[in-house]
């Protein structure tokens, strides 16, 4: 299993490629026993929360993600502490052990349905680790979140300059972004969506260019299912290290040596679980 963010050798060599959602459900009916899963440390994690009975193995257990890294379970216990009435909201982009610590989780595609449904039901809703996505959120439906300071540096690279002067180099182009973008840029695009997301929109779009807000190798993907659209990246700078941190030969070693099982105690699986499999959407 590939994420859309792996290089184009990786994505190329995987069964399926996909966003964390679609990969977690994925996971969930595969009739494997072993699943490689080329991503970071916490999308893994995320596998094995979702198919306990399976071995989960990460090719490179260095490749990590910085926004998960943002927040620790203390940081959490201790924003909880401060809020006691909140419930906690976290974006799957977090750890096993933030996840044991939340009572919902959400991911860039399934967020607004998840915000929507908390809010008849929650007035205080603490929101982790992401403050672009928190910000984005918020602004759609209309409810103010507790946030952390939490951000994708990847997606921290793409500006609203970025944006314009694409723009006015090509100005049929639709600008597609990321959630996980800054306000400034999410508020001049035509779409905000996740990868997954992008993946629709583009192949039942009438449109025929489109500037694309996100990790560079997404463009392998949309070139591959439609070769007749033309794209243009936001900013070839938003290249994400831990994501390339996969390779072809690290897949084949992962393979030959069952390298490296991602495990969890009895303890984090059954409350960090818990959270995920509350995700309605």
């Amino acid at each position: 299993m590939a994420h859309n963010y792996q290089s184009p050798d990786v994505q190329e060599v995987a069964d399926v490629v996909g966003d964390s959602l679609g990969l977690r459900r994925e996971a969930v009916n595969v009739k494997a026993d072993i699943i490689v899963f080329c991503g970071v440390h916490f999308q893994a994690e995320t596998i094995k929360l979702s198919s306990p009975k399976k071995k989960v193995l990460l090719p490179d257990k260095n490749a990590r993600c910085p926004m998960a890294d943002m927040i620790r379970p203390d940081d959490l216990k201790a924003l909880q502490a401060r809020h006691p009435e909140a419930v906690t909201l976290c974006y799957v982009n977090s750890s096993a052990e933030t996840k044991a610590l939340c009572d919902y989780c959400c991911t860039s595609d399934n967020v607004l349905n998840i915000a929507r449904d908390m809010m008849t039901r929650h007035k205080e809703i603490i929101f982790v680790p992401d403050k672009h996505l928190a910000q984005y959120v918020s602004a759609q439906v209309r409810h103010h979140f507790i946030t952390w300071e939490g951000c994708c540096p990847v997606h921290d690279k793409i500006s609203l300059e970025n944006i314009v002067e694409l723009k006015n180099k090509h100005p049929r182009a639709r600008v597609i972004v990321h959630p996980e973008c800054k306000p400034s840029v999410t508020a001049v695009a035509d779409v905000v969506t996740s990868t997954e997301g992008m993946s629709r929109h583009v192949s039942t779009s009438g449109h025929r260019e489109f500037i694309i807000g996100t990790e560079t190798s997404i463009i392998h993907r949309l070139k591959k299912e439609n070769p007749d659209k033309i794209f243009y990246m936001a900013s070839e700078k938003a290249i994400c290290e831990d994501m390339k941190k996969i390779t072809p030969e690290k897949i084949l070693h992962s393979l030959e040596n069952l390298s490296y099982e991602i495990t969890l105690s009895p303890e984090i699986m059954e409350k960090a679980r818990r959270c995920i499999e509350e995700m309605p959407y």
